[in-house]
């Protein structure tokens, strides 16, 4: 393995990780995609970004909401989050390949935590609620003294009355637990009964990367009085799966597709680097999610997405796919919404059942 785990991995984690091999079996079929010339921004004085990319999604049922992260200037890379709404028929009929689009920006840099860039939205559903949860570039980022808390995660919420996105909590990994933090990424929340999940993959500050889910306690869903955006200390940690060796890291993709009523057995998109940093593939894992109990049940042994089209191969990052997005529609098919190399928007549809016979491939339990 190229890390060992350094915290304590859930069963089925490691027998997955041993399951996995370096080879592709692309079963995503490309719906679609979205250029930033073709989306016109409606609250900012410049018409188009520059790119947008690594979308996520909320199913509005005629709509699809599509929260992407954008680029006005390269000087600094300084992110912000824009939502558009596609109509379900563009994506099953092909015109998002033609369409324009309005653009809002919802979420951008207002605070030390996110000062120089807000990236990779995730929604999700909480209590009926809906949850965003993004990459901020923090006052760390390019400070060359300090070496830590470069990125960290911040969950905004959304306010139905005021119809807009309020920034709640930042996600502060405990130094007692962590050790140094240099960044946390790829995160988003997800809850089961009364289990709140976060889902994220810090980077130590040996260099190492580890995928990780943490239990949280987030007080607006305990009762507790609202208030401005509010450190929660991360104090706990669990190992999904290891690094293998032909990889130099893993993160989380998507936020989780529930398999059933009750929300506690998932898959999960993932994205793996190779071990000479050069492209992104994804693949899926099948957890349980139960009380303190998580398990690991599946694995693709191999990746189920890899560039390949143009607009994947070429970009401001060629060969990179990266989803934040995925929905389920139709009862029989699963909508995935990703960057395509770091320049446009992707959308990609997968057969369940073709996804859960690739994850029986790797099955543990």
């Amino acid at each position: 393995m190229h890390y060992p785990a350094k915290f304590p991995i859930v069963p089925g984690g490691a027998e997955a990780t041993g399951k996995r091999v370096a080879e592709v079996n692309d079963i995503v079929v490309r719906a679609g995609v979205i250029s930033p010339d073709r989306v016109m921004l409606h609250n900012y004085p410049i018409n188009n970004p520059i790119s947008i990319f690594n979308p996520s999604i909320y199913d509005g049922n005629e709509y699809l909401h599509v929260y992407a992260r954008i680029i006005l200037g390269y000087y600094m890379y300084v992110s912000s989050i824009v939502e558009i709404k596609v109509p379900w028929e563009d994506i099953l009929y092909g015109y998002v390949d033609m369409n324009s689009y309005l653009g809002d920006i919802v979420i951008y840099p207002t605070t030390k935590y996110d000062v120089w860039g807000t990236e990779d939205p995730r929604v999700s559903v909480i209590n009926n609620k809906l949850y965003m949860t993004y990459t901020g570039r923090s006052i760390n980022y390019f400070n060359p003294h300090v070496r830590r808390n470069r990125t960290l995660p911040v969950t905004a919420v959304y306010n139905p009355s005021g119809r807009e996105w309020v920034k709640k909590y930042v996600f502060v990994p405990s130094q007692k637990v962590f050790g140094e933090v240099v960044s946390d990424k790829d995160a988003f929340l997800y809850r089961v009964k009364d289990n709140t999940y976060l889902f994220h993959r810090p980077h130590l500050g040996d260099d190492t990367f580890h995928l990780l889910v943490s239990t949280v306690k987030i007080p607006e869903l305990n009762g507790e009085k609202k208030g401005e955006i509010k450190e929660i200390i991360v104090d706990n940690a669990r190992t999904i799966m290891l690094v293998p060796r032909f990889e130099n890291k893993i993160g989380w993709a998507a936020p989780p597709i529930p398999l059933n009523e009750y929300g506690d057995k998932v898959i999960i998109l993932l994205h793996g680097v190779d071990s000479d940093n050069i492209v992104y593939r994804v693949f899926a894992i099948e957890l349980t999610l139960k009380d303190d109990e998580i398990i690991v049940n599946a694995v693709t042994p191999n990746y189920i997405m890899e560039p390949r089209t143009p607009y994947e191969v070429i970009g401001d990052r060629p060969l990179t796919i990266f989803p934040c997005g995925a929905v389920k529609f139709n009862k029989e098919h699963i909508l995935i919404t990703y960057g395509a190399g770091d320049y446009m928007i992707g959308f990609g549809i997968i057969e369940t059942n073709v996804l859960l016979g690739e994850l029986d491939k790797g099955r543990i339990y």
